[in-house]
């Protein structure tokens, strides 16, 4: 089983209610982008972080592998991206105590990853990143 965070500013209202990630296969320009390549290592039992407007919104579970899929209808959003790409099927569920990341950074930092890190030093989100591997050793704290 893998963790992963995923940024979904532009795509939340859309896929967490929907039970799905959705991303391009390769950027605008045709090139390969790791965090649309980490949809391909998703897998069934997967545990996903939904991170939106700076907190930890809703979490899921990977219900299958991606597989090849149009691209859903994000309105303006996405209106650059490819209309093929790859979706995961995700139950989502929302969370009554949302997690803010930056509140507890410190706890956090040490843990980031130093390439492809889902979050800034500072805390914020990272708007480049779209799905992202978390540690597997991710500190406990609380969400009051």
């Amino acid at each position: 089983m893998q963790y992963w965070w995923v940024n979904q500013n532009q795509t939340y209202k859309r896929e967490v209610p929907g039970g799905f990630l959705w991303s391009p296969k390769t950027r605008a320009d045709g090139a390969k982008n790791p965090f649309y390549e980490y949809m391909r290592e998703v897998a069934p039992g997967d545990i996903i972080f939904s991170f939106c407007n700076t907190h930890i919104k809703a979490v899921g579970i990977a219900l299958a592998a991606a597989e090849t899929a149009s691209k859903p209808g994000f309105g303006k959003t996405g209106i650059n991206w490819a209309e093929e790409g790859w979706l995961v099927n995700v139950e989502f569920k929302e969370l009554t105590n949302q997690i803010h990341p930056k509140t507890h950074i410190e706890l956090i930092r040490p843990h980031l990853p130093a390439k492809y890190s889902p979050l800034q030093n500072s805390g914020n989100g990272l708007h480049s990143v779209y799905l992202a591997k978390v540690p597997l050793q991710w500190p406990r704290f609380s969400c009051s």
